[in-house]
C-alpha cells in the first residue's frame, strides 16, 4: 500500500509555515500569534527534534550522490529514535492551536519552495516506522526527490532502486517474505498479459534477490532476449496448431 503525504502532519511545512506567517503578520504590524505558537511546540520538544531532520535536508547543497545518500539514510535512521506517540499527539495540539487564530485554509495556502522535499521525507519517514509495507517504487521516487534537491547531477533510478534492493537483502527473513509478497502482486498486476513462461522467468528473476536460483546471473539483457525467445515461441506454436 502507498502511505499518503499530509501536510496537516509535516513537521517541516508547519515549522516553514509559522516562520512565513510571523513575517506577514510583522510586516502588518500585528502582534504574532505564531511566534508564541512557534516557541511553544518547536523549543526542546519532539516536534523540535523532529524539524532538525527536515532541516538537514534542505541545509546541504551540491553535494555528490554519495554524500546524499548518507544523509537520507542518517535523517531516516535518526526517525527512528523519535517518540512517535508524543509526535502524534504535539501535532494535533498545534493544529488546533494554530486553528484558534488562523484560518487554516489560508494558512496552508502558502507555497514553499521546499514543498517537494519536505513531502518526499515524510513519505519515507512514515513508510520506515511504520509496520505497513509500501511499494518500492513509492520508497524510490520519494528517495530520487530528496536526492534532486541535495544534489547537481541528475538521479539515477536505477542506482536508487539498486541500492533498495541491497537494502531489502538485509532484512530479516519474515520481512523479506511480506515484502516480496507485495512485489510479486505488483508484478501479477503489471505483467499480466506475459504467457506462463514468460512469468515463470520473471518470478524468478525477482526471487533471486534473496535466494540463489537459476538466474542469479543472468543479467537485463538476457532477460529481455529470454523473454522474446517465449514470445516468439508461443507464437509459433499458435501458428502451426
Amino acid at each position: 500500500m502507498n502511505i499518503k503525504h499530509s501536510k496537516y502532519k509535516n513537521t517541516g511545512i508547519l515549522f516553514e509555515l509559522l516562520v512565513r506567517q510571523i513575517t506577514a503578520d510583522t510586516l502588518s504590524g500585528q502582534d504574532s500569534k505564531a511566534t508564541h505558537i512557534l516557541k511553544k511546540y518547536f523549543v526542546k520538544t519532539e516536534l523540535g527534534r523532529e524539524y532538525k531532520l527536515y532541516e538537514s535536508i534542505t541545509k546541504y547543497k551540491n553535494l555528490t550522490e554519495g554524500k546524499a545518500e548518507v544523509v537520507i539514510n542518517s535523517v531516516i535512521e535518526s526517525s527512528k529514535n523519535l517518540n512517535r506517540g508524543a509526535l502524534k499527539r504535539q501535532k494535533y495540539n498545534l493544529i488546533q492551536e494554530i486553528s484558534k487564530h488562523y484560518n487554516l485554509e489560508e494558512f496552508f495556502q502558502t507555497k514553499l519552495s521546499n514543498y517537494k522535499s519536505y513531502a518526499a521525507l515524510y513519505t519515507l519517514v512514515e513508510i520506515y516506522n511504520s509496520e505497513l509495507l509500501s511499494t518500492p517504487d513509492q520508497i524510490i521516487s520519494n528517495k530520487i526527490a530528496i536526492l534532486e534537491g541535495l544534489t547537481t547531477k541528475p538521479v539515477s533510478k536505477k542506482k536508487v532502486e539498486d541500492d533498495l534492493m541491497v537494502e531489502f537483502q538485509s532484512y530479516d527473513k519474515d520481512l523479506r517474505i511480506l515484502t516480496y509478497k507485495v512485489l510479486l502482486e505488483k508484478f501479477n498486476g503489471k505483467y499480466a498479459s506475459l504467457n506462463d513462461n514468460q512469468k515463470s522467468v520473471l518470478k524468478e528473476f525477482i526471487n533471486s534477490v534473496d535466494s540463489t536460483p537459476k538466474l542469479t546471473n543472468v543479467g537485463n539483457d538476457d532477460l529481455v532476449n529470454l523473454l522474446q525467445y517465449y514470445e516468439l515461441l508461443e507464437e509459433l506454436t499458435r501458428v502451426n496448431g
